[in-house]
């Protein structure tokens, strides 16, 4: 490790970015003694926000109460990149791979999920430094390009504003010496605060009647045959529906555990680039980026410039939402070294915060929605670091499911079919150590690292 990149990060705060801002909301009151509601919420990241959101649009009179274990956004919602993606199924290619026969229709359905998500920006009055420039996908050595015009043609194919740029135009959107080719999605996406959204959703949401309690952590679920009631450590909440929006947090359903994993991705953001340094890189445009590497990275811009660059996916044994490994510095080396191959122009930026984050994984890799206790409770996870937009088509989903409305989303498989178990620890350990360890050096060495990555494919899970 150069000494250069340790000094990169002097000062630097191994906290979530987005996170660190005073004109955080307050929070909410803690639930305490019992209650009874229409529609109880467990959790509230986006999908328990975009859930409580358009309950309640559809029915303003339905008491809905939402609980949240910690603080709003405080999860997955505020810790990821934050490019805003319009399909529904983690894109084009993994949406062919899981439901081919639906395709068309699943991109309908993301399209019109886009535009709600725009529209109620705009209805509620969320500022969160939203930027609509589109999504690049950059190939970062001439044997993928074949992969990247395959993925251009399928979005031709279906109807997509999209460009193909050769290195020359690729390195004019945006001057990294590694482009080789770019795919540049223009409409649809772009980029977003993702905790700006989150905070923006909350003063949504208590504006529409919503009852929101922070700090409230459930404690177990008993089904009563009519209704469910849902234990806090402080109260008790009695209703006929629960919406769970947990991610891969513990809420006593063991099914959901073998559906679900959490990995973590890991994120450093630089202090903002002057307009010289700007001009070192171009990008314009300032589209959200994401590369071919198998053990990719991504890229976008915020409001003030900088730089937000991601990749680098663990796993820790049993799930650990918490691992000490990401309050480490030397965490975010590799990841930093990263950095300077995709732009060597700026050596002399340096970071101010790292930051893990989990995503929800799953076989699908893109969202789900189940039904347990019979039907009185619906989970909704799944996204594989894609629910910036995506989580308000799977919060649409659950509550459709909930209450048995026969929608065009319900007479889908994404609907009726759930994903596939995930091997048990110390198995998913295990399993998950190999694959991460073939994802470095997959691309360079290949060997037994690209036997293992294809043959784990072959199994169905998507890489």
């Amino acid at each position: 490790m150069s000494e250069s990149v340790k000094r990169a990060f002097e000062g630097v705060k191994l906290f979530p970015f987005w996170l660190d801002n005073p004109r955080a909301p307050a929070v909410e009151r803690e639930l305490i003694g019992p209650t009874s509601a229409d529609l109880v919420i467990v959790g509230g990241g986006f999908t328990g926000l975009w859930a409580a959101i358009q309950a309640k649009e559809a029915d303003p009179s339905l008491d809905v109460v939402l609980v949240e274990a910690g603080k709003v956004a405080y999860g997955a919602s505020g810790r990821p990149g934050g490019i805003i993606s319009t399909s529904v199924m983690h894109g084009l290619p993994n949406a062919t791979r899981v439901f081919p026969q639906d395709l068309d229709v699943l991109e309908k359905l993301g399209q019109e999920n886009l535009d709600g998500f725009k529209e109620s920006l705009t209805r509620y009055g969320i500022e969160a430094d939203v930027e609509w420039n589109g999504e690049m996908t950059v190939a970062v050595d001439p044997g993928h390009l074949d992969h990247l015009k395959g993925d251009y043609e399928l979005h031709v194919a279906h109807g997509h504003d999209v460009v193909l740029l050769d290195s020359k135009g690729a390195r004019e959107q945006l001057d990294s010496p590694l482009f080789a080719a770019a795919m540049w999605s223009r409409n649809r996406s772009g980029t977003i605060h993702p905790a700006k959204l989150a905070w923006g959703l909350k003063a949504a949401a208590l504006k529409l009647g919503v009852r929101l309690h922070e700090h409230s952590p459930i404690t177990r679920m008993e089904d009563r045959g009519a209704t469910m009631m849902v234990h806090t450590q402080a109260g008790s909440i009695e209703t006929p529906r629960v919406l769970l929006g947990t991610g891969t947090a513990d809420v006593g359903v063991t099914d959901i555990k073998r559906r679900v994993m959490q990995v973590r991705d890991h994120i450093i953001a630089t202090a903002p680039l002057s307009d010289e340094q700007m001009a070192r890189i171009g990008w314009n445009n300032r589209q959200g980026i994401y590369d071919t590497r198998t053990q990719l990275n991504y890229f976008r811009l915020t409001k003030d410039n900088r730089i937000i660059f991601g990749g680098r996916v663990s796993y820790h044994f049993g799930g650990d939402p918490n691992p000490a490994a990401d309050r480490d510095e030397s965490t975010y080396y590799k990841l930093a070294e990263a950095f300077y191959r995709t732009f060597p122009q700026l050596d002399d930026v340096r970071f101010t915060h790292a930051w893990g984050g989990p995503i929800d994984y799953c076989s699908r890799g893109a969202v789900f929605a189940r039904r347990y206790h019979g039907g009185k409770s619906v989970f909704v996870a799944g996204y594989t670091g894609f629910g910036v937009a995506g989580s308000r088509f799977g919060a649409k989903m659950g509550l459709d499911m909930l209450w048995n409305r026969e929608t065009l989303i319900t007479s889908l498989d994404i609907s009726r079919k759930g994903p596939s178990y995930i091997p048990p620890e110390p198995l998913r350990w295990i399993a998950a150590k190999i694959t991460f360890n073939a994802f470095d050096g997959a691309d360079d060495r290949g060997g037994w690292r690209r036997l293992w990555i294809n043959s784990i494919k072959a199994l169905g899970f998507p890489m």
